[in-house]
């Protein structure tokens, strides 16, 4: 089993039709999500979200993942080095 991790994950949706997904994706991930925070950028038309986030690698790394294989969504991790 991997080492649990805490850490941020930055999330920029410039195509506001994957709003959806990135919402459905992060409800199955709910139970690595300790904060969350979404911020609309009306001025440029997108989103940023960013995620507290305590999980093992392999889970964090399939929340980015399928994250980062939305079109239109750019996703960016900075993680503890493990406890």
């Amino acid at each position: 089993m991997s080492d649990k991790r805490i850490g941020v994950i930055g999330i920029v949706v410039e195509n506001r039709d994957a709003v959806p997904q990135v919402n459905q994706v992060l409800t199955n991930h709910a139970s690595m999500i300790i904060g969350r925070m979404g911020l609309p950028y009306r001025q440029k038309d997108l989103a940023v979200i960013a995620l507290i986030v305590d999980g093992s690698t392999d889970e964090l790394g399939a929340l980015t993942g399928k994250l980062g294989n939305i079109s239109g969504v750019t996703v960016k991790s900075a993680l503890t080095k493990g406890s």
